[in-house]
C-alpha cells in the first residue's frame, strides 16, 4: 500500500512539474548560430570547457581501469 502511494505522488508531481509547450517557428528551423558557444569561442572558453571535459573522461577512464584490475586480482586470488 505504501509503495502505491509513493508511485501515486510521484506520478502527480511529475504532472505539476511539466512546462509548458512552446510552439517552434519556421524562423527556429533556418538558425544556425548557437550564441553560447560562439561566445566562448570567441572568448576562448570553448578551449578551457574542452580541457576540463577531456580532463575529467581521462579521470574516469583510469578510475575504471584501476578498480578493473583491483577486481581482476580478487578473482585471481579466489580461485587459488
Amino acid at each position: 500500500m505504501r509503495q502505491f502511494i509513493v508511485v501515486l505522488l510521484l506520478m502527480l508531481s511529475l504532472n505539476a512539474s511539466a512546462q509548458e509547450k512552446i510552439d517552434i517557428t519556421e524562423e527556429d528551423y533556418q538558425n544556425t548560430r548557437v550564441e553560447m558557444a560562439d561566445k566562448m569561442r570567441e572568448e576562448g572558453k570553448i578551449y578551457v570547457l574542452m580541457g576540463i571535459i577531456g580532463i575529467v573522461l581521462g579521470g574516469i577512464l583510469v578510475y575504471v581501469i584501476y578498480t578493473d584490475r583491483k577486481i581482476s586480482n580478487l578473482e585471481k586470488q579466489f580461485k587459488d
